[in-house]
């Protein structure tokens, strides 16, 4: 029997040469694996036929959305999870739901070998060989792009002159990925991070510019999930398909990031998430009543080391797993109503309530019915500074106190009031 490789398909031009080139160069039959993540486009049974006519022995489809929204996108939800503060991990949390069908495949149809269409600069190579790996560290990873030196000259070549049924003609100026998440876009034009985005480069979100009237919307979740908008449940994929339409509709959700990349080459990405920066900020809010102080400070460290984790391409290690379970419990009370105004380009928090909420109106009032007892706060803050103020006093005692002199000398004749 034949060696076998599996390779991740896409449909489009590099793959669909590269099954034909993988064989030429290793001698093993190709098994093409096509995994729906909600990135739009053409039928998955049309790429499959696709992949049989390019030369696949076996195609293998898989419509994975419903699982990527609840497995992959409610965990990056969870963890408000926010590279560099800003991104989204779009398309860093689709490749571990990938790469499980890959290895899957691998396993059905008894592949040794996996292979994907990326290049030898992005974070990609390492998601999917880190990922397989990880699942599978049997498995070999072969990457037709970078290892075979398949450019696109060769592969519009080689497609002519196999009359292989693609189209090899059109040319988008932007290399493009996207899913239910959210979309990347990259190259072209926008490699000069100096030129401004133009229109065309916008599909998931509206000019926010000259946006339509605002659109209210409250979101209800549960320990973490969003399950009802304005009071109709929803599923995980549901909510975040509904969240980028309305959201998508006021400009919500456009990034420009230079970005680090694992690699170690910053990069300019456009990314745009309506859905997904409108839920992350409903949720925080949300946590924001309802976690403790000190179990949200230290969250905030975790959750960013997590989406460092996760845009690393560490979807499967073990501290990645350990971080999951922290983040999981912290979500034990994460339950209630957001309400949201979408207008502009912004989600704005404009209401929340829970019943499991730690807001207790009589602590917090000023007027009457203020139930907290004031006379405490001066021992509290005798206590609290203890320590400050001990070190405070040893550092008079050995000279070493702050410098309390002015930046110049008062000029001559200078009157210095008190309280000044």
């Amino acid at each position: 029997m034949k060696e076998r490789v599996v390779l991740a398909y896409s449909g489009g031009l590099d793959t669909s040469v590269g099954i034909g080139w993988i064989a030429e160069a290793t001698g093993a039959e190709v098994i093409a694996v096509a995994v729906d993540v909600g990135q739009g486009g053409e039928d998955l049974n049309v790429i499959r036929q696709r992949a049989l006519d390019c030369g696949a022995v076996e195609a293998y489809v898989a419509d994975a959305r419903d699982e990527f929204a609840t497995e992959y996108c409610m965990p990056a939800l969870k963890a408000n999870a926010l590279y560099l503060d800003r991104y989204p991990l779009v398309s860093a949390i689709s490749r571990p739901v990938i790469v499980k069908h890959l290895v899957r495949a691998a396993r059905q149809f008894g592949a040794t070998t996996v292979a994907h269409g990326c290049t030898g600069k992005g974070n990609d190579q390492v998601r999917f060989e880190v990922g397989i790996t990880s699942l599978a560290p049997d498995l070999k990873c072969i990457a037709p792009v970078r290892d075979l030196a398949l450019t696109r000259d060769k592969a519009i070549e080689y497609a002519t002159r196999h009359a292989l049924p693609i189209e090899t003609t059109k040319h988008n100026p932007f290399s493009i990925d996207q899913n239910v998440w959210g979309r990347a876009v990259e190259t072209g034009f926008l490699e000069d991070i100096w030129n401004a985005p133009t229109k065309d480069v916008y599909t998931y979100t509206d000019d926010p510019t000259f946006p339509p009237v605002a659109d209210e919307v409250v979101i209800t979740f549960e320990q973490g999930v969003p399950v009802a908008l304005d009071g109709v449940p929803v599923t995980p994929l549901q909510a975040i398909q509904e969240m980028n339409r309305r959201a998508g509709a006021q400009g919500i959700g456009r990034i420009d990031i230079v970005e680090d990349r694992l690699v170690g080459i910053k990069s300019r990405e456009i990314y745009e998430a309506p859905g997904a920066v409108a839920l992350i900020a409903a949720h925080q809010e949300l946590e924001n009543v309802t976690v403790e102080r000190e179990q949200a400070r230290f969250k905030r460290t975790v959750s960013q080391r997590w989406t460092e984790l996760v845009y690393d391409g560490m979807w499967f290690s073990p501290l990645k797993r350990s971080l999951d379970t922290f983040i999981e419990d912290t979500q034990r009370y994460v339950s209630g109503e957001v309400r949201l105004v979408l207008h502009g380009g912004r989600a704005v928090v404009s209401g929340r309530r829970s019943d499991s909420s730690l807001y207790d109106f009589n602590l917090a009032t000023y007027d009457t019915g203020d139930s907290f007892d004031q006379s405490m706060a001066k021992g509290f803050i005798e206590i609290y500074g203890l320590t400050a103020k001990l070190s405070a006093a040893r550092d008079v005692k050995f000279g070493n106190g702050v410098d309390l002199s002015p930046v110049a000398p008062l000029p001559t004749g200078t009157n210095v009031v008190a309280g000044a």
